[in-house]
């Protein structure tokens, strides 16, 4: 079994940036590629960021390529999103998440929601104006 706690979201100025933290608990926790997603009202849940259980691959959506960054200690088994140049769109309720198995992150796969099966309760960033 593997916990998931997010923390790290707040409100923001657009233009601003925030760092997400993720701490993952449990067996094996080493071994789990792991993600961060969002959703914003009335929207479904996106995959935005993921990494591989190596730290060797990363995944980032058109959406926020360029401007946040994952990142993950396995020291202290936390993953990080970096998110920098923040817009009014990236306001949403942000989850991490650590996968199932045999899920295979790349830079151009590897971040869907339904592969992910451990959760944590979220953390909201609110990006004003």
């Amino acid at each position: 079994q593997v916990q998931v706690m997010e923390s790290g979201g707040g409100l923001v100025q657009a233009g601003g940036s925030l760092r997400l933290s993720c701490t993952v608990s449990g067996s094996a926790v080493d071994d789990h590629n792991l993600g961060w997603f969002r959703q914003a009202p009335g929207k479904e849940r996106e995959g935005i960021s993921c990494i591989s259980w190596s730290g060797s691959s990363t995944y980032y959506a058109q959406t926020v390529k360029g401007r946040f960054t994952i990142s993950r200690d396995y020291a202290k088994n936390t993953v990080y999103l970096q998110m920098n140049d923040l817009k009014l769109e990236d306001t949403a309720t942000y989850y991490c998440a650590a996968d199932r198995v045999g899920v295979v992150v790349t830079s151009t796969q590897g971040c869907e929601a339904p592969d992910y099966g451990y959760w944590g309760q979220g953390t909201q960033v609110i990006v004003s104006s």
